[in-house]
């Protein structure tokens, strides 16, 4: 498999946990042999081995870092606690700067412990996005807020829908606070291409994530994210939307999933980047 950039893929991106059999290295070396050239990080692998080196492995492996994964938890409502996550958020972008990733994914958190108000959770994601915005923006990264399906909401995000992640972004520039756009967990919301206009006209696109939608959902629900192809979501009607919304970004594939981790990591990205072409471009 060579040339992938010559042969429509050039907004490719690997997100690092669709191949998360493969440290660091493997990476780098599984991307360039094939012709991969961008790919989205996640923090805990990249703080083991080092930001500082991991900069430079994808520098030097001629890598451009699209995203890095992930800020965000500060739901919290003790004082401590939240000063707790926005320093740790800080440390995030300060990663992702050393990176030279663009954008920072945030997770927003789920409910407080004995909580079940989601709007004051929300306002608190609010809260803390002011706080790190100019902060993000003084070191060229801009903040993602994602909606993550409401399965999640109780206890990983309260933010569950497109319109909820742009009523709190479009309360910052839009330089420097966006949304992420992800099939797998907006596929099942009828509002979300009036969404999509709507982050398009505001320039809130920050990134753009592909996975499939498969059932049964395995226990845990956290590593159940199909291939490309392999469930009911619409891939390509979702990427025409976000292009015909003005976005030109990277189109980072991110799939939890158990049984791609089992097995080699070339033949994964491999699939990975066929059913890319045949599902999404």
């Amino acid at each position: 498999m060579t040339g992938i950039t010559g042969n429509g893929l050039a907004r490719f991106s690997l997100n690092q946990e669709t191949i998360r059999q493969w440290p660091l290295p493997a990476l780098a070396d599984g991307c360039a042999a094939a012709g991969v050239t961008r790919v989205g990080l996640w923090r805990a692998p990249v703080q083991e081995y080092g930001v500082e080196r991991a900069a430079a492995l994808m520098r030097d492996s001629g890598l451009s870092v699209t995203s890095l994964c992930r800020g965000g938890f500060f739901t919290a409502v003790e004082p401590a606690a939240r000063a707790a996550a926005l320093d740790d958020n800080r440390a995030a972008v300060d990663e992702a700067a050393a990176l030279g990733a663009p954008t920072l994914l945030l997770v927003s958190g789920g409910l407080a412990d004995g909580e079940r108000d989601l709007v004051p959770a929300r306002q608190r994601v609010a809260d803390a996005v002011a706080e790190l915005a100019p902060y993000a923006a003084a070191r060229g990264v801009r903040l993602a807020i994602e909606p993550l399906h409401p399965m999640y909401a109780s206890d990983r995000c309260v933010v569950s829908t497109l319109g909820q992640a742009l009523d709190i972004a479009e309360r910052f520039p839009a330089e420097q606070v966006g949304v992420v756009v992800d099939t797998y967990h907006l596929w099942w919301d009828e509002r979300v291409p009036a969404g999509i206009v709507r982050a398009g006209e505001g320039g809130r696109i920050a990134c753009f994530q592909v996975a499939d939608w498969v059932t049964p959902l395995p226990e845990g629900v956290l590593v159940g994210r199909g291939q490309l192809g392999d469930g009911c979501v619409d891939l390509r009607g979702f990427r025409e939307q976000v292009d015909a919304a003005g976005y030109r970004g990277d189109i980072e594939v991110e799939i939890f999933n158990a049984g791609l981790w089992a097995r080699d990591g070339r033949e994964v990205l491999a699939e990975v980047v066929d059913r890319y072409r045949r599902h999404v471009l």
